[in-house]
């Protein structure tokens, strides 16, 4: 089943599905240690980031048990 397409006005936009290029792009380069090492310190950085912000943030979102007399404001004594 060949469906026909909609006339556009630039045929080479059209055809440009079909096109094949003989041409083979140039092989990546590898990269240096160096980029690795940047690489690795930025994920690393990252992690650390998340786990120290877990590890500071576990306190504030623990529920404490019942609030001492001290911690309790003048409000809640109905001052």
């Amino acid at each position: 089943m060949l469906r026909r397409r909609e006339p556009v006005p630039f045929a080479f936009l059209a055809e440009a599905d079909r096109f094949r290029s003989n041409v083979t792009p140039p092989p990546r380069q590898r990269a240096s240690a160096s980029e690795i090492a940047g690489r690795w310190l930025v994920g690393v950085s990252i992690v650390a980031g998340l786990v120290g912000s877990l590890v500071l943030g576990m306190p504030a979102l623990s529920q404490d048990q019942a609030p001492s007399q001290a911690q309790q404001s003048q409000a809640s004594q109905g001052h």
